[in-house]
C-alpha cells in the first residue's frame, strides 16, 4: 500500500470517513495513509458491533452498567479513535481532543 498520507474528515458519531469535505458534515480533519484509515474504519467497525451487544444488554434490568464488560470494550476502542485521530489530526482536532480529557495520561 502506499505511504502517501491524504485529507480525511471524520464524524466519530456515526464512523463516517470521507475525502470530501463537502460531501457530510464531520468534527475532525486528519491527514492519514491507507493504512492509517484501514485502522481507524476496523475500530469503527468493532465499535459499531458492540453497540448492538449494548442495547440488548440495555434491555437487561439486573445487569449494572459498571459491570459489563462490553461497555468497557467500548470505552477503550473509542479512547483508541480519539489516540489515532490525535495523532493523525490537524491541530484544531489535536487541541478539540486534548480538551476533552478522553486520552488515557
Amino acid at each position: 500500500m502506499d505511504g502517501h498520507k491524504k485529507s480525511y474528515y471524520i464524524d466519530v458519531g456515526t464512523g463516517h470517513i470521507t475525502s470530501n469535505a463537502t460531501s457530510s458534515t464531520w468534527s475532525y480533519k486528519i491527514e492519514a495513509t491507507d493504512e492509517e484509515i484501514t485502522q481507524l474504519r476496523e475500530l469503527f467497525d468493532q465499535n459499531y458491533s458492540t453497540e448492538w451487544k449494548n442495547f440488548f444488554r440495555a434491555h437487561v434490568p439486573f445487569l449494572e452498567y459498571h459491570h459489563d464488560k462490553d461497555n468497557d470494550a467500548y470505552d477503550s476502542t473509542i479512547q483508541q479513535v480519539y489516540g489515532l485521530l490525535h495523532k493523525l489530526g490537524d491541530d484544531e482536532a489535536k487541541s478539540h481532543i486534548e480538551s476533552m480529557n478522553i486520552l488515557p495520561k
